[in-house]
């Protein structure tokens, strides 16, 4: 078991790490750009194919048929919508993040979706939080206003409108975040069946990416085809996310919240340092690396365990 525990841990650093580094990479590199709706759209219909994959494996064929003919009605795909919608503006805007902002200050950036996450669960779930937790959200937040104030090098204005547009993409992406996954977790609690549930939501995910596609980029589409500007990278990205889900299960399994926040943290620092030495688009300035480290602190800080500020039992997100 402590093998396994470490290993997710691995797993876990590596598919955050590589997906943004890939994704980061894949909307800076030279050559036709592809069309960020196409992909989401594949992402979502390969999550689709894995948790069809994994249901299958599980239960076998005539169980996975009655257990489709049950879950897949027009009522239950429809209680999964609020949240596959918020998914696939969520999905998009990541992508518009990384389009602007360097893999470090995103990841850094995205820790927000701790602090929405948490206020999303004292909300909707009245889920109590310790006080070292409700510390921790304070440092997150201190934290990712030191790495987004400007440092003493004078940015051009279309660098400065970029960061803008990067930084208002991942904050609008941290709250979909935060509220589609109270509300997924919430659809749970009533329906133990993670893999079904998570087969609707990417079912609805990829038909809202379909309409948008049509909606936004069928033009596009219809002059370069929809697999326009693709190359390996992509699907390496692609990949990535779809095999997402798997690595969710396994740490759900065999992790804790504190391994999750080494996790994340260990994901900034390669992050970093992949952005510095090897993209070369990140030139860290000493607030950055201030703000950075309070970020990996408050994300350890969150998972320890303790009581909630109010007393009574332990309740973790």
């Amino acid at each position: 078991m402590p093998k396994l525990k470490y290993l997710s841990l691995f797993v876990l650093v590596f598919q955050n790490t590589a997906l943004v580094l890939t994704l980061r990479y894949s909307r800076i590199v030279q050559g036709p750009r592809y069309l960020v709706s196409t992909a989401v759209t594949i992402a979502e219909g390969a999550k689709v194919l894995v948790c069809l994959s994994v249901i299958l494996y599980n239960n076998g064929v005539i169980a996975t048929l009655n257990i489709l003919k049950t879950e897949w009605t027009l009522p239950r795909l429809a209680k999964v919508s609020v949240p596959a919608i918020l998914y696939t503006v969520q999905n998009n805007l990541l992508y518009i993040a990384l389009s602007h902002l360097d893999a470090a200050t995103y990841q850094v950036t995205y820790q927000l979706k701790i602090l929405t996450t948490a206020l999303f669960s004292a909300l909707m779930l009245k889920k109590s939080l310790s006080r070292v937790q409700w510390g921790s959200l304070v440092i997150l937040m201190v934290a990712v206003a030191l790495v987004q104030m400007p440092s003493t090098q004078k940015e051009s204005s279309e660098s400065s409108t970029s960061s803008t547009i990067g930084l208002a993409a991942i904050l609008v992406a941290c709250l979909t975040s935060g509220f589609a996954g109270v509300y997924t977790e919430l659809l749970l609690k009533s329906d133990n069946s993670i893999w079904v549930k998570s087969m609707q939501l990417s079912f609805v995910s990829m038909v809202t990416s379909l309409i948008g596609v049509f909606l936004s980029d069928w033009s596009a589409v219809m002059e370069n085809g929809f697999l326009q500007g693709y190359s390996v990278v992509v699907w390496i990205v692609i990949t990535l996310q779809a095999l997402g889900g798997l690595v969710i299960a396994m740490v759900m399994k065999y992790a804790d919240n504190i391994l999750k926040g080494f996790a994340a943290s260990i994901s900034i620092v390669l992050s970093c340092l992949v952005s510095y030495v090897l993209l070369e688009d990140l030139t860290p300035s000493i607030l950055f690396v201030i703000g950075s480290a309070l970020v990996i602190v408050s994300t350890v800080l969150y998972g320890l365990p303790g009581r909630p500020a109010g007393g009574g039992k332990q309740s973790l997100l």
